[in-house]
């Protein structure tokens, strides 16, 4: 058995201790890009419920803002023209490690016009 300095015996949890901060970091990205996905399947949601709501005839913001989980800032905007009706919504992506922006997706839907028939 070689013989070992007394010093040497921390050596290895001092090399983990240094590579503490690269796992987190590499964690906390992994969280981030869960959060932008999360924020981007919420942004579709909400224009798919916004486009729905105008082409009844309905509050588009009221649905768009219903239509995403508690926490998110949601903001919605539609433009009509035709027979169908587009709803863009952006959801701003939560912050974790960095701010990334919004995460913005548009749905389009055909009008109801079974209001306007005799």
């Amino acid at each position: 058995m070689p013989y070992r300095r007394r010093r040497d015996l921390g050596q290895v949890a001092i090399e983990y201790l240094g590579f503490i901060p690269v796992l987190l970091i590499v964690g906390l990205a992994g969280i981030q890009l869960g959060a932008v996905a999360y924020a981007a399947e919420q942004a579709g949601t909400a224009a798919r419920a916004g486009a729905r709501a105008a082409s009844l005839g309905q509050s588009y913001s009221q649905a768009c803002a219903d239509a995403v989980s508690g926490g998110l800032q949601v903001s919605c905007a539609s433009a009509g023209g035709g027979d169908a009706v587009t709803v863009t919504a952006t959801v701003h992506i939560p912050t974790i490690v960095w701010d990334l922006g919004d995460a913005t997706k548009s749905a389009t839907m055909p009008l109801d016009h079974q209001g306007s028939r005799p």
